[in-house]
């Protein structure tokens, strides 16, 4: 969550030397960016929502507008897509300081499959890529309206899927940082469930970088596959170029036991959680007690 702020009027708060009016500056160029909107919007839906970011992308992605006026929220009850829209770039600088110190990723399984509460869901995702400006985001079960939303709100990011039809992967890549070069699909020829992996070959700073994303397959009756599919991962991930940092994040529905019977993660592969301590507090990707709104037994 961001900051809570006193709220100010358009006209306090930008002042030279005004360490809080810098600060509201910025998140002020940030919103304008993620909402391809004009500074003075931004700055208004930020000092009525006491300069909390989140909520202030909230209230302007769910503003009342007319019909077919420009900057309209994309109806995610129908899954055409907006590609003129989409491919118009951001007019906005992004205020974040870029440089080779850091390198940030987010995975997420946004559960497009879910219809419920779809558009306020849609809009929280884009709230939070403002938020944590990742430079990669790696998605899950994203559906048509989704990614339409998405290539339309998400306009700093190009976005490179899967597939395009019933619900699939997809790899956002923020266009000022990562550069894309291509990309490829690898088929699970005995999925049940539309599943495969996508490939993106990319750059950042003139670093080679291999980006992987795939959903395995779910539930406790489909082990066998699921454990075949990580052998496709880690076998792909293994035949990168050597001068490519390879990094494979996803929805893998697996279990330890699964992975020892695999014989485990090769050497040169190197999980993130583990190597960062195993920290206690994002042990689980998903924890259904803190996560309530779904229930599935059959996991």
């Amino acid at each position: 969550m961001a900051e809570r702020r006193p709220e100010l009027g358009p006209e306090m708060g930008c002042r030279d030397g005004d360490p809080v009016g810098q600060k509201q500056h910025l998140v002020c160029e940030e919103f304008a960016s993620v909402a391809s909107c004009d500074a003075s919007v931004a700055r208004r839906y930020l000092a009525d929502n006491n300069w909390e970011m989140q909520r202030a992308l909230n209230a302007y992605f769910e503003r009342p507008v007319q019909e077919g006026a420009p900057g309209s929220c994309v109806d995610l009850t129908n899954e055409e897509t907006t590609d003129s829209i989409s491919s118009k770039p951001s007019t906005s600088e992004n205020p974040q300081q870029e440089d080779g110190s850091t390198f940030s990723l987010i995975t997420w399984n946004i559960d497009g499959l879910d219809l419920n509460n779809l558009q306020e869901r849609a809009q929280a995702v884009c709230s939070y890529l403002a938020l944590y400006s990742p430079d990669v985001v790696f998605l899950q079960e994203v559906i048509p309206p989704y990614y339409s939303y998405l290539k339309k709100r998400a306009s700093s990011y190009e976005i490179i899927t899967g597939h395009e039809e019933g619900y699939f992967t997809a790899v956002m890549l923020k266009k000022s940082r990562v550069k894309f070069k291509s990309q490829e699909i690898i088929l699970f020829p005995n999925t049940k469930m539309m599943r495969n992996l996508l490939c993106v070959h990319a750059s950042v700073l003139g670093n080679e970088l291999c980006l992987m994303t795939s959903h395995l397959e779910s539930t406790r009756g489909h082990t066998k596959e699921r454990m075949n599919q990580l052998k496709t991962v880690l076998k792909k991930m293994q035949e990168a170029p050597e001068s490519a940092s390879v990094i494979f994040a996803g929805d893998t529905n697996l279990r330890d036991q699964e992975v020892a019977k695999c014989g485990g993660l090769p050497s040169n592969i190197v999980d993130v959680w583990e190597f960062l301590g195993k920290p206690k507090h994002c042990q689980y990707t998903w924890d259904t007690q803190m996560n309530s709104n779904l229930g599935i037994p059959a996991i």
